[in-house]
Parts: C-alpha cells; structure tokens; sequence
C-alpha cells in the first residue's frame, strides 16, 4: 500500500493524459494544421477554450472536496466559494475573443496552480499534490499561452 505522502502513480498518468488535448490543440494551431472532425483554427481555438473550461471546473470540484473535511468554518466557507470561481472564470472566457479567451484561461490556471500547491504547504493536501499541480498548472499554461500567441 503506498504511503499518504507518496503520489499514487495513477493520479502522474492521469495528469499527463490529461494534457494531451492541450497539446494536441495548441500543436495544431502552432504550426497551421487543420484536426480531422474539428476543423481548423476557429474551430480548434473553440475546442482548446471548451476543454479548459471543462478542467477548470474539475479543479474547482476538487477544492470544494478538500473544504468539505475543513473543521474550521470560515476557512470551509472561503474555500466553498472560492471553488466555484475556476468554472467561472472559465465560463467568461467563452464570451472573450479567442485570444483574450485564451490568456485570461493562461492567467487562470497560473494562479490556480499556485494556489492549489499552496494547499500543499499548508498541509491540506499532500505534498505529491502540489508538486503534480505545479508541474501540470505550467505544462497547461504553457501550451495556452502558445495558442494565445498563434
């Protein structure tokens, strides 16, 4: 059985196939390509914002999880809310031009990463989670941040 402080290897694989969206869309838009069913840029920039709203909202269900254990109601209550602001920042992003769209999703998963590492250091979470929030939040951003500058 692994130890509470030891990244399950599942939650490594999940994350990174979790990305593979991310990078197939920002790919294609990086170097001009056109994606069978999807299209091409409008389209693809349409489905990169769609996905990240979607991955928002999961993050955001993750921080409602971890408030619901908090013994200390005022911290629950802040966090109860605060998980409810990735899906939608997401969600406004969809009214954006893509562009806009695009860094305003890139300003969102930075400072959602850094917050969910935070958790991490306060011992909310375990430390594997921070780490895996962090590596991922950049990878994420990253490839946005490619897709904004296309």
């Amino acid at each position: 059985m692994e130890r509470p402080d030891t990244m399950p290897p599942v939650t490594l694989w999940l994350g990174l196939a979790g990305l593979v969206p991310f990078v197939v869309l920002a790919g294609a838009l990086a170097f001009g390509a056109s994606l069978p069913v999807l299209g091409g840029p409008g389209a693809i920039r349409q489905a990169l914002v769609l996905y990240a709203l979607a991955i928002l909202s999961f993050l955001g269900g993750i921080r409602w999880g971890i408030a619901m254990n908090y013994a200390d109601q005022p911290i629950a209550l802040r966090d109860f809310v605060l998980s409810v602001v990735p899906p939608l920042v997401g969600w406004a992003a969809l009214i954006f031009a893509p562009g806009a769209a695009l860094w305003l999703l890139t300003g969102a998963f930075v400072l959602l990463g850094l917050y969910d590492y935070g958790l991490a250091c306060r011992t909310v979470a375990p430390e594997w989670y921070g780490r895996l929030r962090l590596g991922l939040s950049g990878a994420v951003s990253a490839t946005l941040a490619v897709a904004a500058l296309v």
